[in-house]
């Protein structure tokens, strides 16, 4: 007998913008769909079905409330009639219909799972947390993308015994698979006006203060070699302070923001650059669930130095996809990326290898097995 499992998010991009709502969770709700949908098709013993919203960062907002009143009858309808068994909620903002579908969930043997990403459980919003605790008692069973985030969703009254962690993934296929990389590094088009011993860094990524890109530049940039150059790709409301520490320590010349990127210049991007600093800092209630940019990039041959923090600690593997440095550590930054960047055989085998661990480690098709394999044994 199939399995009837109905997906709801409220994190779709408009198929004719795509860049106007991608985001960690977008990135995920998106690429689970098309995964499970594969798997699908291979195995036959799913029957699937998706509910989401189609809407642009700046109107999600707006719309995120009809939608998930629509979605409560349609939902409410469906749990009637018989036609579902298992209802996944891409996070605690869809999840919130759990409470209000308690009863009929119950009554009908309909089971509710929902993916927990970070920030969408530490808000620190008084009302929301108290609503959180309601959340968790009507679901049969949540899945965070890292230790840290369960943690978080334990500390507000989720049971261990309704708690199973499931690593975000990645889209393999989305960029050509990089050949001869450190030889070809020169000829990409983000490093066209560099000079040949130039050494790019990059980040990308919502520009949010948890991110520490303001904090990097600040503090970091200043004391690496002018032949150093920091890009930044996507936006945000922190733009104006990472402008400003460009500004007041004068390195116009040597940070650039770009905005967000498509596929294209993403590919690029990361393809051209030598090293993926991922900086975090610590922000209360705004934790790093897990840090999907770290997979793109190292799917690209772009090896990482990141922040010890959060559910970043489960991306990186030292030695394998990038190294770790502690949070905040001035020194320990421009050690380990002088280092790397010295010493270029060192950094082209960290170059393959990056790729090698993340393809097998987090490719999405065995990610959406694992969720599937977690609702058909846990709640199924």
């Amino acid at each position: 007998m199939s399995l009837r499992l109905v997906f709801v998010s409220h994190s779709f991009s408009p198929p004719d913008k795509p860049l106007t709502n991608v985001g960690g969770m977008q990135r995920v709700a998106m690429e689970l769909d098309a995964a499970v949908r594969r798997v699908e098709a291979d195995e036959g013993s799913l029957e699937y079905d998706a509910l989401f919203l189609e809407a642009s960062w700046k109107w999600v907002h707006v719309l995120a409330v009809p939608f998930l009143l629509r979605t409560w009858i349609t939902l409410r309808r469906r749990i009637r009639r018989g036609e579902v068994d298992i209802i996944l909620f891409s996070s605690m903002v869809t999840a919130a219909l759990a409470v209000p579908l308690k009863k009929q969930l119950r009554k009908h043997g309909v089971k509710a799972a929902a993916i927990v990403h970070g920030q969408d459980v530490t808000k620190p919003v008084k009302v929301y947390q108290n609503f959180v605790p309601r959340v968790f008692d009507a679901l049969d069973l949540v899945m965070p993308v890292s230790g840290p985030t369960s943690e978080a969703c334990q500390e507000r009254g989720l049971p261990p015994s309704k708690c199973s962690v499931v690593h975000n993934g990645v889209q393999l296929d989305r960029f050509p698979i990089p050949t001869a990389r450190a030889g070809a590094r020169a000829n990409q088009p983000f490093r066209a006006d560099l000079g040949e011993d130039a050494i790019l860094l990059c980040s990308v990524g919502r520009q949010v203060k948890r991110k520490g890109f303001a904090w990097f530049i600040e503090h970091v940039m200043p004391k690496l070699p002018d032949h150093v150059h920091y890009w930044l790709g996507g936006d945000g409301p922190e733009g104006e302070a990472i402008q400003a520490a460009i500004d007041a320590n004068q390195l116009g010349g040597r940070v650039r923001l770009l905005g967000r990127l498509g596929d294209k210049k993403l590919k690029d991007l990361y393809q051209g650059a030598d090293l993926f600093i991922m900086p975090n800092i610590p922000v209360p209630g705004d934790m790093e669930g897990f840090g999907i940019v770290m997979l793109e990039a190292a799917i690209n041959g772009l090896p990482t130095v990141a922040a010890r923090l959060e559910g970043i600690k489960e991306v990186i593997t030292d030695g394998q996809n990038g190294w770790f440095v502690e949070t905040g550590d001035v020194q320990g930054y421009l050690d380990r990326i002088l280092r790397l960047t010295n010493n270029r055989a060192d950094l082209a085998s960290l170059s393959l290898s990056a790729r090698e661990h993340v393809a097998s480690t987090f490719g999405w098709d065995a990610v959406a097995r694992q969720y599937l394999n977690n609702l058909k044994t846990r709640v199924g």
